[in-house]
């Protein structure tokens, strides 16, 4: 039963005769996993905090940076260097103190997935990129597990509901929209492309809204139905999804397929042998002197100290400074999170063939965990 205290605070939810106590009682004994804590997981968070869902977990490895700010409304810059996980969760637990927030300061990956996400009766995929994806949607379809899809880029964003029992059977998975990954040429994220401050908002919003009317039972859920929405004309549209039964040719089917199923999605194999981990790297840093360093973020990215004294050549300018990068000297490309100085090694591969150049993996991102983990030790 509610208590005094939440009988005040989801009035506003008691008064609506579709939701009403049971309607709320429903949403304080659910139980929902929200991966991905950045533009989309903010608003997702902070309202369904606010309706009352009994349980969130947060999955999420980044840390706060002073470019997430334009969008992510949950932070500040007070919060900037700090894990995202962990202050989404001090913050809203302060917000609701009836609930349970759970963080996980983790990246989702083939190792973790299923012990993340079983214990989850709903799955909201706050994530920006096609592997985490792809990954979701299989344990989920795996784990008989309801998946709210959400996803932005530039101006436009869409939102479904994948893997739903609706009119008394499955709807379709994300693989039956997309079976299969797209080469990643060519697709950029919100660091490379934009994005508009309050589109993350308005898709996150709708993703909340998909969780608390699956909950409760009221309206007509976005099962089989792509919403697609234009915020600059502010239109509207829906796609029609059909459940593929064929989908099972695309996708693993038992958890240890999911151990050896490939998700790097359309990563160059070649580029993959000049990866090197944050451990290599401290072994090589213990063992050479002379490495060069490159960072190839874009120059508004860089808000505190770099970690490696070197240069700095933006991506977008790689190409036009090939010069400038010795390669019969060690070098080491790192970004925010080893996307791009990877993709820095295909352009520079095409010029030349080193066998000293590599990247870093996981980029900044993986470096700041294992300082933060090496500290709580």
């Amino acid at each position: 039963m509610l208590n005094n205290r939440e009988i005040t605070k989801y009035k506003r939810h008691l008064l609506l005769p579709e939701i009403g106590m049971s309607g709320q009682l429903k949403l304080k004994q659910q139980k929902v996993l929200v991966i991905g804590a950045g533009g989309l997981g903010c608003p997702v968070l902070q309202y369904l905090t606010a309706a009352g869902i009994g349980e969130i977990g947060i999955v999420d490895f980044d840390y706060v940076d002073a470019s997430n700010l334009q969008r992510q409304v949950l932070y500040t810059e007070n919060d900037i260097g700090k894990a995202k996980a962990i202050v989404a969760q001090e913050k809203l637990q302060r917000q609701n103190t009836s609930i349970n927030i759970i963080s996980y300061p983790i990246k989702l990956n083939i190792e973790n997935a299923i012990s993340s996400i079983q214990n989850y009766n709903i799955i909201v995929d706050c994530t920006d990129n096609y592997s985490s994806r792809y990954l979701i949607n299989d344990v989920c379809v795996l784990l008989n597990k309801t998946m709210i899809y959400g996803s932005i880029h530039r101006f436009e964003g869409q939102v479904s509901v994948f893997n739903y029992y609706w009119q008394e059977k499955k709807g379709p998975t994300y693989r039956c929209l997309f079976p299969t990954p797209p080469k990643l040429e060519g697709f950029a994220n919100c660091n490379d492309s934009g994005v508009l401050g309050v589109l993350p908002g308005i898709i996150g919003t709708m993703q909340a809204n998909e969780v608390i009317k699956i909950t409760t039972g009221v309206g007509r859920v976005l099962c089989g139905r792509l919403l697609c929405l234009n915020a600059l004309t502010m239109e509207v549209m829906h796609l029609e999804i059909e459940r593929n039964l064929n989908i099972a040719n695309f996708m693993p089917n038992t958890s240890e397929e999911i151990l050896q199923w490939n998700y790097s999605l359309g990563e160059d194999v070649k580029s993959k042998q000049y990866e090197i981990d944050h451990i290599q790297l401290e072994k090589m840093m213990d063992t050479c002197d002379d490495i060069l360093f490159i960072d190839v973020r874009e120059s508004n990215e860089v808000i505190e100290p770099r970690p490696f004294r070197g240069i700095e050549i933006p991506f977008s300018e790689i190409r036009n400074n090939i010069h400038q990068i010795r390669t019969e000297k060690t070098t080491i490309f790192y970004c925010k999170s080893g996307k791009r100085s990877a993709d820095a090694i295909k352009i520079l591969l095409e010029y030349a063939n080193p066998s000293n150049i590599y990247s870093l993996k996981g980029g900044l991102d993986a470096w700041k965990t294992r300082n933060l983990n090496q500290q709580l030790l």
